[in-house]
């Protein structure tokens, strides 16, 4: 196994991690859990 696979493999094994967290987080039931994360520095104490 030379350096080239190495990186090639680094490379496939870094987009399916990328993959993954885009479907992450387009699920649905993930919807309302980043809503309101994105509305905490809105909200008042």
């Amino acid at each position: 196994m030379d350096i080239n696979t190495l990186r090639i493999l680094a490379t496939i094994i870094s987009f399916i991690v990328f993959v993954g967290i885009l479907v992450w987080v387009w699920r649905n039931r993930n919807t309302s859990d980043f809503k309101d994360a994105a509305n905490l520095p809105f909200k008042e104490d």
